[in-house]
């Protein structure tokens, strides 16, 4: 059912996001070790700022697993209610500009 507050109230799966950059670490450390080993230095670098990246997302996201049940539910925490009074009307239409 959409109410029209998703963006409001959206949750991210943070655990998902979470296994996800593990993955991307993982490969991306494997990445850094290969391309430097066989000699090119530009796919090392690459490899090594995806890594940069990577372990920049997974402490964002363990931080706000760590905050607490507003950013990471468990499944004992209800999802949020609805606004009071549906969704938000569309105001009038503009014309568009020829």
């Amino acid at each position: 059912m959409r109410t029209g507050s998703e963006p409001v109230t959206a949750r991210s799966a943070l655990r998902a996001r979470l296994w996800l950059s593990v993955w991307g670490f993982v490969w991306a450390v494997f990445g850094t070790a290969v391309f430097a080993l066989v000699g090119r230095p530009g796919w090392a670098l690459a490899c090594g700022v995806l890594w940069l990246v990577v372990t920049v997302d997974m402490a964002m996201i363990l931080r706000h697993m760590r905050q607490g049940p507003h950013y990471q539910p468990g499944r004992d925490v209800p999802p949020y209610s609805p606004p009071e009074g549906g969704p938000p009307r569309p105001g009038p239409r503009r014309p568009r500009h020829p």
